[in-house]
């Protein structure tokens, strides 16, 4: 199936008794309407390319934002500012967009990330790629008939800088850092990563009806 995506030329011209657009006026209106057919797999690529776009730029807000949490109260801030901030970062991120934005784990702090039925089965396929040293690509597929894509990318532990919150609660995690995040996620189960550790992933539900705008 096609789509029809038709950009307008607009014109400013004053209302005043008796005045009519000249027929070079019309003629160049129709000289720069552009008519374009979009293919699904056009669009398909198009969403792929925003859904790596978006997640990138959500990432390195949080990263922004989570670094400078750090350094003004440590790995205690760390926590404090995931609990209270990063939430509404990605939702100015999915409002920005017209898009819903999430993070998805088996292994959650917040059980709001446990993965949807959706979500479920992409989530344990990079789980296999990952205990068997296979590299995970993006993925992206049709929902709800077709009018909404689910992107998703793999998200991986990827240095020290995330191990005193997430690392060995035995050796890595300061036993303050520890209290903090046992008092405000009772149910965590983000502990004892290792460096390189899939730590969930990204999803992303894109209308393609924001994809086309864009194109």
């Amino acid at each position: 199936m096609k789509y029809l995506v038709v950009v307008f030329c607009m014109i400013l011209f004053s209302c005043g008794s008796g005045e009519r657009v000249s027929k070079e006026v019309f003629d160049e209106v129709n000289k720069n309407m552009e008519v374009k057919r979009l293919t699904e797999a056009e669009i398909l690529q198009k969403a792929m390319i925003w859904g790596d776009s978006i997640s990138t730029q959500a990432q390195g807000q949080l990263v922004s934002a989570l670094t400078k949490a750090i350094a003004d109260g440590g790995p205690e801030g760390a926590i404090e500012f995931c609990n209270v901030k990063a939430l509404p970062i990605l939702g100015e991120v999915g409002e920005a967009n017209g898009i819903e934005i999430r993070r998805a784990s088996n292994r959650f702090r917040k059980p709001s990330d446990k993965p949807t039925e959706q979500e479920k089965p992409i989530l344990e396929a990079y789980e296999y790629n990952a205990e068997n040293n296979i590299a995970s690509d993006p993925n992206i597929q049709k929902i709800e008939g077709g009018e909404t894509y689910l992107y998703t990318k793999a998200i991986v532990i990827p240095g020290a800088f995330c191990l005193s919150c997430h690392g060995d609660p035995t050796s890595e995690i300061s036993p303050k850092t520890l209290e903090k995040i046992n008092a405000l996620y009772p149910e965590d189960k983000a502990t004892g990563h290792r460096i390189g550790d899939l730590r969930g992933m990204w999803s992303l539900k894109i209308p393609k009806s924001e994809v086309v705008k864009r194109m």
